[in-house]
Formats: C-alpha cells, structure tokens, sequence
C-alpha cells in the first residue's frame, strides 16, 4: 500500500509540473533557441547525456533549438600531446597554422561528433557542421597578433532553416571562413551570439560554470536591461570572464534577439527550467 501511495504522489507531482509547464510550452512553439554549450556538461558524460535529452524534448515540443559548442581544455589537451607549443599576446593565444589545424581537428571532429552522437543517441536527429560549411559563417581577423582568430562579419542562415524544416537539430563547430578563404577560429560565444542574431533567435542561452550575472554582494541578478548590464560594468560589478559574456549578450539584444541568458549549465535540466519554469535558471537580459 504504501508503495501505491508512493507512486500516486510522483505521478500527481509530474503530471502538476506538466500543467504549470504547459504555457511556455505553447510560448516557444517554433521559437529558435541557440544554445552555446560549454563547461562541465561538455566534460561530463553524464552532463552530455543530461543536455542531450533536454534538446530532444525542446525539438520534440516544437522548438528548434541551435547548439554552438567550444572545446578549449580538449584543444589544450592535444595541443600538448603533440608538442606544439602555444604562443600568448596580452594572456590570449596566438593562433598560428599549426594552432588552427589542431584547433578544426578537435571541434570539427572529437567535439562536435560527440555532440551529435549523444543526442542522436536520446532518440533526436543532429547534424554535425561548422561555420565553413555553406559559407555559414564568415569573418575577418580578429587581431593580426593573434593569428587565425576571427570576428563573424556575415551569418547565412539558409542551411540552418532548412534543417529546422526538417526537423534536424544543428550542432555547429565555432570556425568560420575569411574572404580569402583562410580558417579562422571564433570564440564559442561570439560565434553563438552571431548565430542567434541572424536567426533572429528567441533565446540566446549561454551555459556557464557560475550561476549568473551577479551583484555587489555576489546574489545572482535574475532579470537585467541592457542599461543596467552597461551600469554594472562601468562600476566594475560585472568583471572578468563574465565582460565578454555580457558583451555577447548586448550585441545580440541589438541585433534582434528577443532575449539572452546567463546561466549554470551544471545545474541539472538548467535548459528547461530556464524556458519552461517562472523562474528560470540564470541572468535573463533583455533589451528594455
């Protein structure tokens, strides 16, 4: 009997959050979430495993979500077993010829295969590709001093769209072409957040290691403007790695993205209970 009572309790808890969830929903019915995906989940073949299945239910009920993923401590990795020594400008690494073909080896392949496998795996469909391919992603360079690093100039999105029609789901390399067809290499974020924008994409998801954009006594700000995000920052509240973050965010609030979230992609489910709970799960920054 009491196992029966047990059982009548879950299933009533699980069938009131399916209730509570049902608005957001019918909310992102269609809606494109880009997702960039980093940190312990990408470490973690539990937390790969966790993500995985958390994006075959955002495509399931009728989301199109983008995953943008990076690979820095597995680039350092095989950069070091091969002996190739890196060079670093004012802390940030010179990414030489040999840098870039270590760099497209592991995103382009042990990265982003994973990715797909894992989520292929928990019953979706993905697609493994990089910026290159339909000239998806072109940029220029960043900073001659650091070689083949790009800033995304132009995103055509028609390759995305078309696997969205198809109920694919894109898991994309952050590495792009340059106008005379050099390989450049493009932070995680900033290729996300190039991504987003020319999808014009509902949700822009960062997946950190912290829990968010946090104040002066270190609480996490759930809900932020634009203008406040630009306060914090000149104050020196927001510093360090979340300024790059940040500035993600603002650039892809003025391009057209409806929203962007900061969040702790440790947290179990933290993508659905971002979209699919009145709390959420991060810093949400809007435009106004």
């Amino acid at each position: 009997m009491q196992i029966r009572d047990d059982m009548t309790r879950d299933n009533a808890a699980i069938a009131r959050t399916l209730n509570e969830a049902l608005p957001y929903l019918t909310r992102y019915d269609d809606a494109v979430v880009v997702i960039k995906l980093g940190g312990h989940a990408m470490g973690s073949d539990d937390g790969m495993a966790s993500f995985a299945r958390d994006v075959v239910l955002m495509r399931t009920v009728g989301i199109n979500p983008v995953i943008v993923h990076g690979g820095g401590p597995m680039i350092n990795e095989l950069l070091a077993r091969l002996g190739v020594e890196s060079q670093f400008v004012r802390g940030k690494r010179v990414t030489d010829a040999d840098t870039m073909r270590v760099v497209e080896m592991v995103l382009a392949g042990e990265v982003n295969k994973r990715i797909v496998q894992a989520i292929n795996t928990a019953g979706g469909r993905a697609v493994g590709l990089t910026g290159k391919d339909a000239d998806m992603i072109t940029c220029r360079q960043t900073d001659p001093e650091l070689g083949f690093v790009g800033t995304p100039t132009e995103v055509d999105p028609r390759l995305l769209n078309s696997l969205f029609r198809d109920e694919m789901i894109p898991v994309i390399a952050p590495i792009g072409t340059g106008e005379q067809d050099e390989t450049y290499n493009i932070n995680g974020d900033t290729a996300a957040g190039a991504i987003a924008a020319a999808l014009k994409a509902d949700r822009l998801l960062l997946l950190t290691d912290v829990s968010g954009v946090k104040d002066q006594s270190g609480e996490v700000v759930t809900a932020l403007t634009a203008a406040r995000v630009r306060e914090m920052t000149a104050a020196g509240v927001i510093a360090g790695g979340m300024i790059p973050k940040t500035e993600t965010a603002l650039d892809a609030l003025e391009a057209g993205v409806r929203a962007v979230v900061i969040l702790d992609g440790r947290v179990p489910n933290a993508v659905l209970l971002e979209l699919f709970t009145s709390h959420g799960a991060g810093s949400l920054i809007r435009m106004e």
